[in-house]
């Protein structure tokens, strides 16, 4: 599943191509062509990033809903138009540019309450200059949950997924099996804002880059990370510990990372 700045990224760029343009909407591959046909047309006013939700927003007041999922996919291309690859869900098209969306967990179009609703379900996202950390870490305190799920479960606090996870509890030498009531304020701190940073670095080399002053892998997957996959600490040499939270795979070092 894209992480956060990874659907920022998307935001950001298909702000630059698409906002401020009548667009046309289709569904080439027709499972959403009652959606298309009532944006079709329609003034695209903005499109926002909640966490891992994309929000294109539309002059009628209504706004086009997306979440990548775990399949999701997203494509952008010059015109003129090309073939579709594969089932493309939903094709916006502006003056230069469209924006192919394939196999995503959520296409819809909401109205002004079920955007409110989108919104207030989702919590403070660490990319968003709007929100407020404090919310995040009054459901944090009070939580007898680890801190490796409430940081990922994107009502509490949006946009960290698996890798990010295990990289910032490393870098900040949280274990992640610490109960959520444990973490102090200054650790919370210190755990937001290096998500802040390091997705902020996310959004600019479009991959994630954990490694302090590395540049993206020349490699096919562009990644740099610390701990994630890995099988020795780069601090203490120890053996990086894989096991599972909630059904989701993470790595800790349990000697940097004392629990």
């Amino acid at each position: 599943m894209p992480e956060g700045h990874t659907i920022h990224r998307a935001a950001r760029d298909h702000r630059r191509i698409l906002a401020k343009c009548k667009l046309e909407v289709q569904s080439p591959q027709g499972r959403f062509s009652r959606g298309a046909s009532i944006l079709s047309g329609q003034l695209c006013l903005t499109v926002e990033a909640f966490g891992k939700h994309l929000v294109y927003r539309f002059g009628n007041k209504l706004a086009l809903h997306i979440h990548l999922g775990l399949f999701g996919r997203i494509r952008k291309h010059k015109l003129p138009l090309q073939e579709p690859r594969g089932a493309v869900r939903v094709r916006l098209i502006g003056e230069t540019h469209a924006v192919d969306i394939n196999g995503p967990t959520i296409c819809q179009v909401l109205d002004v309450k079920g955007i409110t609703t989108l919104i207030n379900k989702i919590g403070p996202d660490v990319l968003r200059s709007d929100s407020n950390p404090e919310l995040a870490f009054e459901k944090i305190t009070k939580s007898n949950a680890p801190i490796g799920h409430l940081i990922m479960d994107q009502s509490v606090m949006a946009g960290i997924g698996n890798i990010y996870r295990s990289e910032v509890l490393w870098r900040q030498s949280v274990h992640p099996e610490t109960p959520g009531r444990e973490i102090s304020r200054q650790t919370f701190n210190q755990i937001w804002n290096d998500a802040k940073a390091l997705l902020t670095i996310g959004v600019k080399q479009n991959a994630i880059i954990t490694v302090d002053d590395a540049q993206p892998s020349k490699t096919r997957y562009k990644e740099r990370v610390n701990i994630f996959a890995k099988k020795q600490c780069p601090s203490c040499k120890s053996e990086i510990r894989r096991f599972d939270i909630r059904g989701r795979r993470a790595f800790v070092c349990d000697i940097c990372q004392r629990i």
